[in-house]
């Protein structure tokens, strides 16, 4: 029997790690040393391998053979999140320019230079960290060494002396060897009866009035480089015209969607600067032009074609902006029927509903991801929409989808528009290919996120911005050796805001041993977490996905017992310091929605949180599976265990976990608080219309319950206690 209270906490964990680390500055000048956890906040400082927050790993000291590999269980992965956000107090990338030589390469295996490559013969040579290839250095990038054997001008150099940094690619980086044109947004709005109705086109077109000024741009530019379009449909497509020297807007309408064609070349994208009066009479007149439509049927898939035949039209990568709110019945390409049914859950039968409907959507993704073609999806359905065939573009072109259940608009709409804002203002690589090198002993195997694969090494993103991550996973094809380590270079070529054809490159240099201890040691529970999630997304059944995680977890466990603690009662429990949390976060992925079918959970809602986790770096996941709970109180609020028994009758509790929040009132809450909040004046007089606001005792609470990740689930996950004598019972059995 386990004590309750002597089980790890999460909490515990999190902010141990925030007193030994937090505010202090991280020198990523150490191979193989292990960051702060991703919940901690500190000053990161790049001194020749790449930031956690581009790269973290499951372990950063890979085990030298695939045997010892395969002993312990444990998955060697990296999440790279190539864009993102690096706060105001840290250094942005330097982009580093050859002019027309371009980046130097390794000969033999076309690594980019980078902090392990070791100059020799006087700096006249270097030989290659990954394959060990020696390559000549070009007479301009030529340079003296130190007594060291160093360059003397390594720490001018961000390619010699940083874990990341840009280079301005050549023109034989580019398609069809010419300079890219700048990205387009095309922002294509569902005009029928519903979304008239609710007052949803109205609100779309007056906020883009607003937001067509706050495009992304480069730092040095006036203005956005990004030019913009706009269609509306419903069974057919309006194209609008908005030249500059047009008085009026002109529609064009296609109503042939079996074959769509793009109606008009010139004046369809334009720069809004320059067409500010055009667009703004536009968007004024579209809520008006289809005021009296009945109109309720609606097409999907040609939108999304006549989007990417605009941008192929155009000779530039962009971003389709689809605001939709039904399952496209009408007759078109792309078709789709109610296919939902319970009855498959928990059969072999369940992966078709997250599986498209018809082949259409795997075709149009494949097109939209050759013609840098990003569809991001805003969705408004007030029932069944089929979210696995609708989301697939959005999933394989590195888009992101958005979900607002039947929308209301004076409570919805703060949220949808905050959404709409933050996506537009993002910074984005566009038409993007992405490689992840090794050097030799091991090899990136497998690839998991918003991204399209067409063979076994390129991973090619229409788009990926600032919160896309990809999970990679390494396996060995020979032996580690620990003085080399194991490096990683995992290079982006990409299309910036303005046009520009750059190389963004991350280097990370991980240790290798021949030790067990050396393994567990370094581990990182969250990013564990991140992979599982994903991997067991793509995995099938369901069932069959769960036993086996449950399984891995213990023999992860057992064979650190086995091999590394000191001998103790096979009764005792005994888990690795850098591993203590991994069952209770284990369990709340094996009791989320993403892994366990249940007739009160909408199909749809599945495949959304499945979508979305597909795509999620380590910070995210770990916040969607074990939500930020806090006691709202005049003191700086606390974060406490997801579980019933840290709520208390007077308290006021805020859950948030990246997708949802709530706010929780204990049933003697005290009026003072109520009247302060609410401006109502007592707990009875509280209305919980927001969904957000969950008075104890009362229905919303089972909602709000399911959150409360380490107590049982009243659809029948364990409890945290429970999972961990499960997992304990079945390392008891692997050990005997």
């Amino acid at each position: 029997k386990l004590d309750p209270d002597s089980i790890p906490s999460p909490i515990q964990v999190i902010e141990n790690d925030k007193a030994s680390r937090g505010g202090q500055i991280y020198a990523t000048n150490t191979r193989g040393q292990v960051p702060p956890l991703v919940t901690t906040d500190c000053v990161i400082q790049d001194q020749g391998h790449a930031s956690p927050r581009y790269i973290r790993c499951t372990t950063y000291c890979f085990p030298s053979s695939s045997d010892m590999a395969k002993q312990a269980h444990i998955p060697l992965a990296a999440v790279i999140q190539p864009f993102a956000l690096v706060p105001q107090n840290e250094t942005p990338l330097y982009v580093v320019n050859h002019g027309e030589t371009g980046p130097i390469r390794c000969n033999r295996c076309k690594a980019y230079m980078c902090p392990f490559m070791q100059f020799i013969e006087g700096g006249r040579r270097y030989q290659c960290g990954f394959c060990n290839c020696v390559n000549d250095v070009p007479p301009f990038f030529f340079q003296h060494l130190d007594h060291i054997g160093r360059r003397v001008d390594h720490y001018e150099r961000p390619e010699l002396s940083l874990g990341s940094y840009e280079y301005v690619a050549t023109l034989d980086y580019c398609r069809n060897n010419k300079p890219p044109n700048p990205p387009a947004y095309i922002f294509m709005i569902d005009v029928s009866y519903r979304n008239i109705n609710s007052g949803l086109v109205k609100l779309i077109c007056e906020e883009l009035k607003t937001l067509l000024d706050k495009l992304p741009r480069e730092e040095q530019e006036e203005s956005s480089a990004i030019r913009v379009g706009f269609v509306t449909y419903n069974k057919v497509l309006h194209f609008f015209n908005v030249k500059s020297n047009l008085a009026q807007p002109q529609m064009m309408v296609v109503s042939d969607v079996g074959e769509v064609f793009v109606p008009l070349l010139d004046g369809f994208l334009v720069n809004f600067q320059e067409s500010r009066s055009v667009v703004n009479n536009l968007l004024d007149q579209i809520p008006e032009m289809f005021a009296d439509t009945n109109e309720s049927e609606t097409i999907f898939a040609p939108v999304i074609q006549a989007g990417m035949e605009a941008l192929k039209a155009a000779e530039c990568a962009g971003k389709l902006f689809i605001f939709h709110s039904s399952l496209p019945t009408a007759e078109a390409p792309g078709k789709l029927r109610n296919r939902d049914d319970k009855k498959l859950l928990n059969t072999d039968k369940e992966k078709t509903l997250f599986q498209p409907q018809v082949n259409y959507y795997e075709t149009l993704a494949r097109d939209c991801v050759a013609n840098g073609c990003c569809v991001n999806l805003f969705l408004f359905p007030n029932q069944y929409v089929d979210i696995a065939s609708l989301g697939l573009v959005t999933m394989y072109t590195g888009g992101t989808l958005y979900k607002y259940n039947n929308f209301q608009l004076n409570s919805d709409s703060p949220q949808f528009l905050t959404d709409l804002r933050k996506d537009i203002e993002k910074k984005t690589g566009f038409d993007a290919i992405m490689r992840v090198r090794t050097n030799t002993g091991f090899r990136a195997t497998d690839f998991f996120g918003a991204i399209y694969m067409d063979n076994t090494t390129d991973v090619e993103m229409a788009a990926v911005d600032c919160d896309k991550a990809v999970t990679v996973e390494f396996k060995h094809d020979d032996k580690l050796n620990e003085d080399s380590g194991a490096l990683i270079q995992c290079a982006v070529l990409y299309t910036s805001i303005s046009g520009q054809r750059r190389l963004r490159i991350h280097n990370i240099g991980l240790n290798c041993s021949s030790q067990l201890a050396d393994v567990y040691k370094t581990c990182e529970t969250d990013a564990l977490i991140n992979f599982f999630a994903k991997s067991a997304i793509l995995s099938q059944p369901l069932k069959t996905v769960r036993e086996i995680l449950v399984n891995q977890t213990a023999r992860m466990l057992a064979c650190y017992r086995k091999n590394c603690a000191s001998p103790s009662a096979v009764s005792q429990l005994i888990l690795p310091d850098a591993m203590k949390v991994l069952p209770v976060y284990m369990n709340c992925l094996l009791k989320s929605c993403v892994l366990v079918g249940r007739p009160e959970i909408p199909t749809d809602e599945r495949a959304y949180h499945r979508q979305l986790v597909m795509a999620m770096g380590v910070a995210d996941t770990q916040l969607f599976f074990y939500p930020h709970l806090d006691l709202k109180s005049d003191a700086v609020p606390a974060a406490i265990r997801c579980s019933e028994k840290c709520l208390s009758e007077g308290g006021t509790f805020i859950l948030a976990n990246g997708l949802s929040m709530f706010l929780w009132l204990g049933v003697s809450t005290p009026p003072e608080l109520i009247q302060g909040l609410f401006n109502v004046p007592s707990f009875a007089h509280i209305s919980t219309e927001a969904l957000m606001i969950v008075k104890q005792r009362e229905q919303p609470e089972m909602l709000f319950r399911q959150f409360l990740v380490e107590d049982k689930s009243i659809y029948g996950g364990a409890s945290y206690v429970d999972f961990l004598c499960c997992v304990h019972k079945e390392i008891c059995q692997l050990l005997n």
